[in-house]
């Protein structure tokens, strides 16, 4: 059955450096996405990585 799903959203407010916002917003437009989106996918990355980061970083 077809379902439509609405995901939540809150917002806040973050102080980004200028440069990092300026590449994000270049990187957003050659995408074709919105900046919004492109920070929650890389939050997301971040997050679903993290673990495994830490994992490497033992090992050494």
């Amino acid at each position: 059955m077809f379902e439509i799903k609405k995901t939540e959203y809150i917002n806040k407010t973050f102080r980004l450096p200028v440069d990092l916002v300026k590449e994000m917003e270049s990187l957003a437009q050659n995408k074709g996405v919105s900046l919004n989106n492109l920070v929650v996918q890389c939050c997301e990355y971040a997050l679903e990585n993290i673990d495994q980061d830490k994992t490497k970083s033992a090992k050494k």
